[in-house]
Order: C-alpha cells, then structure tokens, then sequence
C-alpha cells in the first residue's frame, strides 16, 4: 500500500547554484546534503511543508541525472512514494503488468530502499517507491 508521497526528486545542474532560490529566496530548510555513489548523484533534501524536495545533482556525465538533463533540462525528474514491504509493491505490481526499472529494491539515499516503475507503464510519470528505514523525524 502507498502511505504518502515520500518526495518529489528534481534533477539540477549544480546545487551551489540552485540551493539559494530554495533556501534564501524561497526561505525553505536545508535538511543536508548526502553523496549516493551508487546512484551516481549528489542529493540536497529541502522541507517545503510536509513534503521533501530532493535535489539531485549529477556526479558524472554517465549519471542517470546527467543524461535526464540533457535530454530533458533541469526540472522535476521523479515523484517518490512512500510505501511497507517494497518487495511486496514490486511484485504486486509487476503482477498487475507494470513494467518496472528496478526487479528488486536497492539503497538510496537516507539508506531507504527504493525501486524506480518505468514512465511508459505510468502515463510518462518516473515513480520511485521508496521503503524509508527511519521516521523522518529519525533522519532529521
């Protein structure tokens, strides 16, 4: 079952240059920052309200994200959701005939499992499911 929507992952090119319009412009929290090597991403969380932005900046031109800007630009790359039992979303799901990017879960960032569904099984939407090992309180 889906809980809530866990956070929305916005691709950017640098986030020495787009962290300002978040936290000084827009006046938003700065959560931290965290390397994700097996992602290839270097990740700034920010709290708007109750929902987590997740900034994503690309470690290498090979980077999932640096492909995603090149051909798309910057902007929102994914809508995270937050689920129980991410194996058992999975498997639900590829029951149901969605194609998924991910056949099992693997680490993300804040060490939360996570599994990505393809956009083409999704109306064009890149979802993330994302099985979270702390409370957000917890990750603080």
């Amino acid at each position: 079952m889906i809980k809530h929507i866990d956070h929305i992952g916005i691709a950017v090119k640098s986030l020495d240059e787009t962290l300002p319009l978040y936290t000084e412009t827009l006046k938003l929290e700065l959560e931290g920052i965290e390397t994700v090597e097996s992602q290839g991403v270097k990740v700034a969380f920010i709290m708007a309200g109750n929902t987590r932005l997740e900034l994503l900046e690309a470690l290498s031109p090979e980077s999932p994200i640096a492909k995603f800007i090149v051909k798309h630009g910057e902007g929102i790359h994914h809508v995270a959701l937050g689920v129980e039992d991410i194996e058992a979303r999975i498997k639900d799901l590829k029951q149901s005939g969605i194609r998924m990017i991910d056949d099992t879960s693997r680490k993300g960032a804040h060490d939360a499992d996570v599994a990505f569904v393809h956009p083409k099984s999704t109306a064009g939407v890149l979802y993330e499911l994302c099985e979270q090992s702390l409370s957000k309180e917890e990750q603080g």
